[in-house]
């Protein structure tokens, strides 16, 4: 079993940044595969960004590309997602999810390929 916890969350004004981080406990492994999803009030959860095990292949959502990167600390079991740039339409909870790798190199968009989730971190985006 895996556990994540995300922190980091907050209301930020339209054009600033936040710093989401997800720490993993229990089973953790280098070998995971680790993304970022979110969920706005009334819509469905959506892919945000996945990187592969080995942090080499990172894979972004066509919103949030060239704004949001995400990394992460396979010593400290941390996946990191800086948010730039953020726009109202940010405005969501946010969830980190892990799911063991068949490769090295590969990442997962969709949330059904994933096993693991944290509770989520609110993000407020004001205008």
């Amino acid at each position: 079993q895996v556990q994540l916890v995300e922190s980091g969350g907050g209301l930020v004004q339209a054009g600033g940044s936040l710093r989401l981080s997800c720490a993993a406990s229990g089973r953790t492994s280098s070998s995971y595969v680790r993304g970022w999803f979110r969920q706005a009030p009334g819509k469905e959860r959506e892919f945000v960004a996945a990187i592969s095990a080995s942090p080499t292949n990172t894979y972004y959502a066509s919103s949030v590309k060239g704004r949001f990167t995400i990394s992460r600390d396979n010593a400290k079991n941390t996946v990191d997602l800086q948010m730039n740039s953020l726009k109202p339409e940010d405005t969501a909870v946010y969830y980190c999810a892990a799911r063991q790798a068949l490769n090295p190199y590969t990442t997962y968009s969709r949330s059904d390929d994933y096993n693991y989730w944290g509770q989520g971190t609110q993000v407020t985006v004001s205008s």
